[in-house]
């Protein structure tokens, strides 16, 4: 089995079409399809379902692939981690986010970073809690800040904040933190949420605040980023709950006002994987 084979076969697995698939590779139809054989004939299991109409990865393809990604993301990564080596750097760290993680804790992190470990480059993206989750089990990211419950058993995860919620409201909204005494004050406004997408888990925390408040929210709009669902509000199309410590880093013209005495809290996690062998994470890790 070569290099080859598995470049190969990943190309068939995403597009599902061995046209596409070749015309991706550069490669004619008819030697794309002898290279396939040949990698099942070396496995000695079938891994595409296929007929003239359909191609379809069998159960145990679509395990293989997985294998796959895997093999080769960590290829491209250590591809890329030489050449910083090469160039007298440490490597490079690769950092997933929310937007809420922008706020407080990136920042920290990335000035301790520059102070201690100046040989470290970082690449920084914002993604999904699932996104994030996916491509650090697949060695596309070294770390990610999520808000979840748990994660799978082959990453660990640590807290690194714990928040309270705030109820946001245009600036110029009659109920103000004096008069604010329970969420049940807005239980005929319409609410705008992070989507399910940003956070199922988070999601239910806060349609269960409202729930203990006595009352279902209107959900009229929802968004997986802060500024946009800030904008909302201050353009009078609802209110909101979030994370308190958002109300840092935005200038708008909002109220934040926290809501006390509830059972629901927020967590900040940083995730890795313990296999991860990136020697850039080994060092940033005690700094977390």
């Amino acid at each position: 089995m070569e290099l080859r084979h598995l470049i190969y076969f990943q190309a068939v697995a995403e597009e599902l079409n061995y046209r596409k698939a070749a015309e991706r590779l550069f490669i004619s139809q008819p030697g794309l399809s002898r290279q396939i054989k040949q990698l099942e004939e070396l496995l000695g299991v079938q891994l595409f379902e296929r007929d003239k109409k359909h191609v379809e990865l069998t159960v145990a393809g679509t395990y293989w692939k997985g294998e796959v990604d895997f093999v080769i993301n960590h290829l491209e990564a250590t591809k890329s981690q030489l050449k910083l080596v090469d160039s007298g750097k440490v490597g490079e760290l690769r950092i997933g986010f929310l937007g809420s993680a922008a706020n407080q804790i990136l920042p920290s992190l990335l000035s301790r970073l520059n102070a201690d470990e100046p040989l470290i480059t970082t690449s920084l993206e914002e993604l999904s809690n699932a996104a994030q989750v996916e491509m650090i089990q697949k060695d596309k990211l070294d770390l990610g800040f999520v808000r979840l419950a748990s994660v799978p058993q082959d990453l660990e995860m640590r807290t690194v904040l714990r928040d309270t919620f705030s109820l946001v409201v245009p600036q110029d909204h009659p109920i103000g933190k004096q008069e604010f005494r329970s969420v049940s004050q807005f239980s005929a406004e319409s609410f705008i949420l992070f989507s399910s997408d940003y956070s199922n888990y988070y999601y239910e925390q806060i349609i269960g605040i409202c729930r203990d408040a006595g009352f279902s929210p209107k959900v009229r709009h929802k968004s997986v980023h802060a500024l946009t669902i800030f904008r909302l509000v201050e353009n009078g199309l609802g209110v909101a709950i979030v994370p308190s410590s958002l109300q840092a880093g935005y200038e708008i013209k909002v109220r934040f006002m926290e809501i006390r005495d509830i059972p629901q809290f927020t967590e900040l996690s940083v995730i890795w994987k313990s296999e991860n062998r990136n020697p850039a994470l080994k060092r940033v890790l005690p700094l977390i």
